[in-house]
């Protein structure tokens, strides 16, 4: 299931500004293709390229697919080369693809959807609206009193007591206050984070003059609700974009992750992590991050090389001439779907083995 909602994800629309990159065409790539019902395009694309995220590159020039999102179950599409010997496809039986200007009708049948793209819907399950807050709008947030249960509850339907007057109709996101978050580089505080723990809505406002709280109904709690738990308006930070236009982040992006909302050392796929790059480094919603590692560092010693953290101690002291300076390897890509100033979150889409906070973040 998490491997199909993957692909699902990987085939929200790029931009044509990827054409920069390098297509590598898989060594099995098929010089034909019949499109099957349920096909997305990084499925297609998956079937000719190593880089799947890439496939506008390969539709980049064809005029029977002016619109790739259009392309239907039974479509023959066929593997060539341009003038250049870049690989494209193109669509029908033609040797070579030809401009047509006249107009013309598709006939579909009922049961054929035409290969697009998937809303939020498909990838919100797997997004955390968590969120991320300065000490100072902490200070300024209303929060919770208490509820008409009198305790804790981790269930709908109870009401909460909120000391601010608050919009009646209005939805309101519930946050518990966690961690301050550092900067991993420069160990500057980002904020602190904060867990959604619920959403209300306003059913009664308040008159604070005389210390009268507004009330919520929890329409969506997701997990134990106290008192102190911090109330902001639901369409403030929360709000995402119905489809995410996804593109390769700027070439000379580099970054560091900051935390993963798992908390665990070691994360996979489908996993929302906080990154130390934002607005003011020039973050889209949509860029494409390539995680690197570091291989393991290996020195020349007395009995040959060597892993440095195997060596003796004398070894890795006089290790600066004989070290090397060891390549790093792609390890995963995600897709950064929130900004703030200084800081993202993003969404792991793929991973080749476990990732961890010491992984190095690049342009892809």
């Amino acid at each position: 299931m998490r491997n199909k909602v993957l692909i699902i994800i990987i085939s929200l629309i790029l931009p044509m500004g990827l054409l920069a990159d390098e297509l590598t065409l898989n060594n099995n790539a098929p010089k034909t293709y019949i499109v099957k019902k349920g096909d997305t395009l990084w499925d297609i694309s998956g079937v000719f390229l190593k880089q799947p995220w890439l496939w506008p590159k390969l539709w980049r020039i064809n005029p029977d697919i002016n619109n790739p999102h259009l392309i239907y179950p039974g479509d023959k599409l066929r593997l060539v080369y341009d003038k250049y010997g870049n690989p494209m496809l193109v669509k029908g039986e033609g040797g070579k693809p030809q401009l047509k200007w006249s107009p013309k009708v598709r006939t579909t049948l009922k049961d054929m959807s035409p290969v697009n793209t998937i809303p939020l819907n498909v990838v919100a399950p797997y997004i955390k609206y968590d969120t991320l807050f300065s000490e100072e709008e902490y200070d300024n947030l209303p929060y919770v009193l208490g509820s008409d249960e009198g305790f804790k509850s981790s269930t709908d339907g109870f009401k909460l007591y909120v000391n601010h007057n608050l919009d009646v109709g209005k939805s309101y996101a519930i946050y518990e206050k966690g961690e301050e978050v550092f900067d991993p580089e420069t160990n500057e505080s980002l904020g602190y984070y904060a867990r959604l723990v619920g959403t209300a809505k306003a059913i009664r406002k308040g008159d604070m003059d005389n210390k009268t709280p507004s009330t919520l109904y929890v329409d969506g709690a997701k997990r134990e609700i106290r008192s102190g738990s911090f109330v902001a308006p639901i369409n403030e930070g929360q709000m995402l974009p119905s489809f995410f236009t996804m593109q390769s982040a700027k070439a000379e992006f580099t970054g560091s992750f900051v935390k993963a909302s798992s908390e665990a050392r070691e994360f996979g796929k489908l996993e929302v992590v906080m990154i130390n790059r934002g607005k003011q480094h020039d973050v889209q919603l949509g860029d494409v991050l390539s995680i690197e590692r570091k291989s393991p560092d290996v020195i020349e010693t007395a009995n040959g090389p060597q892993y440095k953290k195997d060596s003796s101690r004398w070894s890795q002291l006089s290790s600066s001439s004989n070290e090397y300076n060891m390549p790093t390897e792609p390890v995963g890509k995600m897709m950064v779907f929130k900004t703030y100033d200084k800081v993202s979150m993003a969404l792991v889409l793929r991973t080749s083995k476990p990732l961890r906070l010491s992984d190095t973040i690049k342009a892809p």
